[in-house]
């Protein structure tokens, strides 16, 4: 047993600030911190060496701050990541960018100059709270050894409930001193299901009932209720369209699954939702203006009360879990008649979207066509694997071609930051949090060339991943609006290293696919290592269809 282990047994013993911390993160579950090493806190490293909390050493802050928010997307728990002041900490907002907003639990912890040096013109000085202050619903500098429990137990306990990145600088000399204040241990809550009104929720069932032409958009918020949704399409009568983040949470093969909508989606369930009368919008919030049909009834489910109605006007909003609402709205749908005229053009549109993604993903030769890249993905990775999709062109390519298999595969992406550089750091994360599933990013050439060094983290703690690179030479996304806006190409062009040879380089094994009839066998050799691996793809220079449409 490790001497912290040792002093959580004796809540009024004296301990340094840094073994507090430790402490404090564990007692609420915390098992990893990623971060890059700093003069600010060595002290803190020292209390995480021997505890039975994993300091995760990266190369970049950008991707200890990405790996943070990936686990917290993960799993639903508190993502932590750590850096040094300054520099450090500038690197840290990328990643942390992301998880604000989309909407995860991450603390940042990190180091502030000593305490005699705050306000002056010392090297690495800055106002970190200000600095951090559009992305952390709470920051706070520890001023006092005896405030550490107090601030950490509240960082701690704001990120986890309100979905929020949060903050606590801490002065170098601070981390030795010692404190008295017992750790503050997390609380067993029991949370009784929502009670709604059934007037409420008949009020939401009469407007579904008025539609002749119903559509449920689904998001990532309705995933753990991905039963109930095909419950309320099959007794509705609806057709039903998902958001990126709902990727694989419906088998694709369900007569009711239009596809997506978007850049990356199906104009022929664009052209079905304009024709809607009433939507269901479950745990979804992406909506793209030029898709919303004029004149319809919108009824939102959403556990976020701050979600509902902020971007589109809606009838009726229903704060809650969708495991609860949903089932609750199928019910009394039971039995309404649907009208087959309608269902019939669901079922038309669905056929011309798979007939020509179909196509696409058929498509041999060399180079290798992006979609028949992703059905080669799609056809080799287990039914649990988690899919850490990066950035750009590849994106909307696999939003548009890959087919899920059910609830149990999970997509990880930048929603809404969007940022290039999330898909290697996500999949190290995904497989440190979760080592038995299956791990594969996705990432473009242009994204990895953001954090390349990174491929040795991989190899340092020997991660099980498949990083699958989509290689052209181009940001193939600004490629393609330069060319479509009739722009020069100037600047998206790149200048690439081979990809393998870095790989091995850092100690994965590597691949290179440059015919379409080597992916599946490539794939599935590379997604059969104990070890990293990483297989480039060379892929087609193709201009995306529906390139002029808003970004799915």
């Amino acid at each position: 047993m490790t001497t912290t282990q040792n002093q959580t047994t004796t809540p009024t013993s004296t301990l340094t600030v840094a073994h507090t911390i430790v402490q404090q993160l564990h007692a609420w579950g915390v098992e990893r911190i990623y971060g890059v090493a700093g003069d600010t806190f060595l002290d803190f490293l020292d209390a995480l060496d021997g505890s039975p909390i994993q300091f995760v050493a990266v190369k970049h802050e950008s991707t200890a701050a990405f790996m943070a928010s990936a686990e917290a997307k993960l799993t639903g728990k508190l993502g932590v990541c750590l850096a040094t002041s300054g520099p450090g900490m500038a690197n840290l907002m990328n990643g942390l960018g992301d998880a604000f907003q989309d909407k995860v639990p991450v603390l940042a912890i990190t180091g502030q100059v000593p305490t005699k040096s705050i306000g002056t013109d010392a090297k690495q000085y800055l106002d970190q709270q200000v600095f951090i202050e559009p992305l952390a619903t709470y920051s706070a500098l520890l001023a006092s050894p005896e405030a550490t429990v107090e601030v950490f137990a509240k960082a701690i306990h704001t990120a986890l409930e309100m979905r929020a990145v949060t903050h606590v600088s801490v002065p170098k000399d601070l981390f030795a001193k010692t404190q008295t204040t017992p750790i503050r241990r997390q609380p067993q809550l029991v949370r009784g299901a929502v009670q709604f009104n059934p007037s409420d929720v008949s009020q939401a069932a009469q407007i579904l009932k008025s539609a002749k032409q119903p559509i449920v958009v689904a998001g990532l918020g309705a995933r753990e209720a991905a039963r109930d949704v095909l419950q309320i399409c099959e007794a509705w009568g609806a057709g039903l369209i998902l958001s990126l983040g709902a990727k694989g949470m419906i088998d694709e093969n369900d007569p009711h699954l239009l596809g997506g909508i978007g850049k990356a989606g199906s104009p022929y369930a664009a052209e079905i939702l304009k024709r809607a009368d009433v939507v269901l919008l479950a745990g979804d919030t992406w909506w793209p203006q030029e898709y919303v049909p004029k004149n319809v009834r919108i009824v939102q489910v959403d556990v976020a009360a701050g979600s509902i109605g902020t971007k589109f006007d809606v009838e009726l909003g229903l704060v809650g879990d969708t495991n609860v609402i949903l089932p609750a709205l199928a019910e009394l749908l039971q039995g309404h008649p649907k009208n087959q005229s309608w269902l019939s053009q669901v079922q038309q549109a669905r056929q011309q979207w798979f007939t020509e993604t179909e196509q696409e993903a058929s498509t041999e030769g060399t180079p290798v066509h992006p979609a028949r890249l992703i059905r080669a993905l799609e056809n080799t990775v287990r039914q649990d694997a988690v899919l850490c999709v990066d950035t750009g062109d590849h994106t909307v390519w696999f939003n548009r071609i890959f087919r899920g298999r059910g609830s149990k595969q999970d997509v990880l992406f930048s929603g809404t930051w969007r940022s290039m550089g999330f898909g290697l750091p996500a999949a190290m994360a995904a497989q440190l949090t979760q080592p038995d599933r299956q791990v594969v990013a996705l990432v473009g050439d242009g994204c990895l060339g953001m954090n390349l060094a990174d491929l040795s983290t991989a190899a340092r703690y020997n991660l099980a991943l498949t990083i699958v690179v989509v290689s052209n030479g181009n940001l193939q996304m600004e490629t393609d609006r330069q060319r479509v806006g009739n722009h020069s190409e100037y600047g998206s062009d790149l200048t690439n290293p081979d990809f393998v040879k870095v790989a091995e380089a850092c100690g994965l094994a590597g691949f290179r696919v440059t015919d379409s009839h080597e992916l599946e066998g490539v794939l599935s050799q590379a997604l059969s290592l104990p070890g990293p691996s990483l297989v480039e793809v060379n892929t087609s220079d193709i201009t995306f269809p529906n390139t002029t449409k808003s970004e799915g």
